[in-house]
């Protein structure tokens, strides 16, 4: 229990600074929609008129952007953008800090096991990643509904926040597994944020190009997207077994790695 009071503490002022940059996120993008809309020309037909390239990355003709709900669900993909880097960093610190900080001596005098501590930290890890997305959550009621004017937008940001959250756990424990695997634990961070611009990337290239649709499977982006989850109303089981899949094979390799490593003082 100790190790995870501080490693709460740690991380208390990161998640507050990120915890803001989720608000002003949300409270600056749902403001455009307002600019947009007073200006009495259609949102949908200013749009219209942007490059294909560009409506393709961003949904663009998948929602009626005339409505909260639809320019929120254009603004999603920042939030999952920012919701899956803070998680893929808090994943690798949280595993690796001790080696970086050089005190991991300290850590490992306490009578405890490897997989107590790795516990303690997930579950710190974990509930950072819960508040954020409660935050995320309950600012986009607010603000979404401000702006929205009556119109009923808890369904859909409600399902959005649901694939949010298993892409931040997917992430998170990339993290913590590229933790627990690398000898070098100040490249782990830098690492998880390159494979969500790998697969980010990925993702822009198969909106561009129709023809690489198949290796929607290989990138998370695709697999909870604003344009899809909307229409649908629900998940696709592919992909949410392949987020379960990703999940559990992550933790696992935290858990065996982390065992058998040998840590840096």
């Amino acid at each position: 229990m100790n190790i995870f009071i501080i490693e709460m503490k740690a991380h208390r002022k990161s998640l507050i600074i990120w915890c803001i940059a989720v608000l002003l996120m949300v409270g600056t993008g749902m403001s455009k929609y307002e600019v947009f809309s007073t200006t009495g020309q259609s949102i949908n037909d200013v749009m219209s008129k942007l490059p294909k390239v560009v409506q393709a990355i961003f949904g663009i003709g998948a929602f009626d952007l005339s409505k909260a709900s639809g320019f929120y669900a254009l603004l999603f993909l920042y939030l999952v953008l920012m919701t899956t880097i803070h998680a893929a960093m808090l994943g690798a610190n949280i595993i690796s800090k001790e080696e970086r900080d050089k005190t991991t001596e300290f850590l490992m005098v306490k009578p405890i096991s490897r997989d107590k501590i790795i516990t303690a930290k997930l579950s710190a890890a974990f509930v950072n990643i819960i508040i954020l997305n409660i935050v995320t959550l309950i600012s986009s009621f607010v603000i979404v509904g401000y702006f929205g004017k009556g119109e009923s937008v808890t369904g859909d940001i409600t399902l959005l926040m649901a694939g949010m959250f298993i892409l931040q756990l997917m992430f998170m424990f990339i993290g913590t597994a590229l933790a627990a695997v690398s000898k070098h634990p100040k490249t782990s961070p830098s690492m998880a944020t390159g494979i969500i611009l790998v697969a980010y990337l990925l993702s822009t290239a198969i909106d561009i190009n129709l023809k690489l649709g198949n290796l929607r499977y290989l990138t998370p982006f695709k697999y909870f997207e604003a344009k899809n989850l909307i229409p649908s109303g629900g998940f696709e089981p592919v992909f949410v077994i392949l987020s379960v899949s990703i999940i559990a094979v992550s933790l696992s390799a935290t858990y065996v790695f982390y065992r058998k490593r040998d840590l840096n003082v």
